[in-house]
């Protein structure tokens, strides 16, 4: 058997086991929100079976034990994810190995195995969460696991784990420049398979569809759909309406999209000076893009729809950072009906009578689009409407019982019922959902845009103008778009009142609302530079920094760079300048760092043979090894013989061998 054969077959020392634990225990903590609890019981009883057998106290389970565990964990991933395959219930099998694995840690070599399923288990947690938070505490179990293979590999740390800590840690910093080089300068390539979101749910709540109430429970929601940072002066509160989908066809109760994806490229002109600004969006799982109107970007994979809203060829599934343009004073398909006439003019057969009523008394009496639009608004104004999160069931007839019996609501049913009666009244119009508005950061670099700030308006279409929005929900509650939707709440106190613990609800406290801006502004810092460092914007750095050189030039460079900082690392890790040329110093400097563990160090001045006779009194057993080194080495340092570096280094070898490094080295300096 070779020495590398029998390393791996060696029983696992203690701080290697201890240090196994707890990555493990690490790299679970950030699963734990979509990990089934099972796996926690799953893991304790395994980390507690096999302390007991570490202690001699329990034995190694048998095979059929083994597989029936085996079994036991698949058919728990099948119940608690409803499939064995998809992204949840991977993670959860790929945890459940790791832990079971676990049970039958014998030698060296499963320890191996189980710390490169712990690698491999840490980059997961990144497909579920990539802020700063979950990045820094990624390092933990990076740590442990560093710790445990040197446990594994350092004999002289093997009963003491603060010291195999150190070491890794030290490695950790030692390997930041050239991780932050790599991060730097590889190529950024996107990725080779695709997943769906945890669950294959969409985090926006957004849809493609709108029904009475959907938005109201958006609105109850503080988390971050997107942010937006403006070239120059943002435009007033009032104007930010990031469209996301259009919806144009209803069938009495939902509205939905219409445009398909061979639609032919909408028609229209820009006009007015342009709004450039960067998006960093959240990972949504859908394919639509945030931008004012009209917009466009800067993605290679995105265009704008037949209805004008951005859509990629792939859904956003991971964090999205992207240019844009907008015109909004463009004018959206002025000259051409035909689209309009054909979908947006279209209500289902029957129902809500009074609304038909009503906009055909406005037709008779408004015979121009914007004058009737006027008039409508005029009437929510004027008219008992209230703007809520709790409101009253209309009934089966919902625009009727919206418009003339609770007149109270959501955007979603002033948009909805608006809608409805301008088709009535014979002018095109549909619904538009999105964002209005966002909070600026504290800085004033960029804006905030949450869940509770979507947002649904109307279009309607007029010949020579084209599609024009209307904003009934600015008629009746003004403050939701000057201010947003905690100002225009401020009576009914509904403002995230599912969600008492949200530090929005005490943006009133100043320093409360400090620190949560400076937490903002760290993370907006966070994507804007290390999770929106893509290929874009890399190839823009290395253009700034090489200029006009090409791709052969730049390559060289880099590999050169990348060869000068290993060079740099190599020498401060090595310090060959520290290094003597005296082959029987350096020997005794061994000599010195094998007895350092145990608690042995030469006194300032202690001469050769006096630390020998120090050593012999501490390791009695080993006073013969010890005694034949000394010997050697006074022989070639003070007695003439010639130097022989292989008989020192022999001498040396037989010592580390027969040291006790299983017992526990005393801390002091021995007598």
């Amino acid at each position: 058997m070779s020495r590398a054969t029998a390393a791996s077959v060696q029983p696992i020392p203690r701080v290697a086991l201890t240090w196994l634990l707890v990555a493990q225990a690490v790299v679970i903590i950030p699963h734990l929100e979509h990990l089934p609890l099972w796996i926690v019981a799953l893991w304790l009883g395994c980390a507690a079976w096999r302390i007991q057998v570490f202690r001699m106290r329990a034995s190694y389970p048998s095979g059929i034990a083994k597989l029936a565990l085996v079994a036991a964990a698949g058919l728990g991933v099948w119940f608690s994810s409803g499939s064995l395959i998809g992204l949840d219930a991977g993670v959860v099998l790929l945890i459940a190995a790791f832990v079971i694995k676990l049970m039958e840690l014998k030698t060296r070599r499963d320890a191996w195995v189980l710390i490169l399923l712990g690698f491999f288990a840490v980059t997961t947690s990144y497909l579920f969460q990539d802020d700063i938070i979950a990045a820094a505490f990624s390092l933990l179990p990076v740590l442990a696991l560093l710790a445990a293979a040197i446990g594994l590999q350092q004999s002289s740390f093997a009963a003491r784990p603060m010291p195999t800590l150190r070491l890794a840690g030290g490695l950790l910093l030692q390997a930041l420049p050239l991780m932050l080089l790599l991060f730097l300068l590889f190529p950024r390539m996107g990725p080779l398979w695709s997943l769906p979101l945890p669950g294959d749910k969409a985090m926006t709540g957004l849809s493609d569809s709108m029904a009475p109430g959907d938005m109201v429970e958006l609105s109850q929601s503080s988390a971050l759909a997107f942010r937006v940072s403006f070239d120059g002066q943002p435009p007033p509160r009032s104007l930010l309406y990031w469209r996301a989908l259009t919806l144009e066809r209803f069938d009495g109760l939902r509205w939905s999209t219409a445009f398909q994806r061979g639609d032919r490229p909408p028609q229209w002109q820009q006009r007015g000076t342009p709004l450039q600004y960067q998006v960093i969006m959240e990972p949504n799982g859908r394919p639509w893009l945030f931008a004012l109107d009209a917009g466009q970007t800067s993605l290679n994979d995105a265009r704008m729809m037949s209805d004008f809203h951005l859509e990629r060829r792939l859904p956003v599934r991971q964090g999205l950072m992207y240019r844009a343009t907008s015109w909004p004073e463009a004018l959206l398909e002025p000259d051409d009906a035909a689209r309009a006439q054909r979908i947006n003019l279209s209500l289902p057969q029957g129902g809500n009578p009074q609304a038909r009523a009503w906009a055909q008394q406005l037709r008779e009496r408004y015979p121009q689009p914007a004058e009737l639009v006027q008039a409508m608004l005029r009437s929510f104004r004027e008219q008992p409407f209230r703007y809520t999160l709790r409101p009253p069931d209309a009934g089966s007839e919902r625009i009727d019982g919206f418009l003339f019996d609770t007149r109270a609501g959501f955007c979603e049913h002033y948009a909805g019922a608006m809608t409805f009666v301008l088709r009535a009244a014979g002018i095109p119009a549909r619904v538009v959902t999105g964002y209005q508005g966002g909070e600026a950061s504290s800085s004033g670099n960029y804006l905030a845009i949450r869940q509770f700030d979507a947002h649904a308006w109307v279009e309607y279409w007029q010949r020579g103008r084209g599609w024009t929005r209307v904003d009934p929900t600015g008629a009746v509650a003004p403050e939701r778009i000057e201010q947003g939707l905690e100002a225009a709440l401020g009576q009914e106190g509904s403002f995230l009142e599912s969600d008492p613990f949200s530090p929005l609800r005490y943006r009133n406290f100043a320093l409360l609302n400090q620190l949560r801006m400076a937490w903002e502004d760290a993370n907006y810092g966070w994507q804007r530079w290390v999770l929106g460092y893509q290929a874009e914007q890399q190839g823009d750095m290395l253009k700034r920094w090489f200029g006009g050189l090409d791709r052969q030039w730049i390559g060289a460079l880099l590999i050169g760079g990348g060869a000068l900082l290993l060079g740099l690392l190599a020498l401060v890790l090595f310090k060959p300048w520290q290094r003597t040329a005296d082959v029987q110093l350096r020997s005794f400097q061994r000599f010195e760092r094998i007895l350092a563990p145990l608690g042995m160090r030469r006194e300032p001045g202690e001469g050769a043979r006096d630390f020998c006779r120090r050593a012999i009194k501490v390791l009695p057993a080993h006073a013969q090894a010890i005694r034949d080194y000394l010997d050697a080495f006074e022989k070639q340092r003070y007695g003439g013989a010639a130097a022989s570096p292989a008989e020192l280094r022999g001498h040396l070898a037989r010592l580390r061998r027969e040291l006790p490094w299983r017992l526990r080295p005393s801390r002091g300096k021995g007598t």
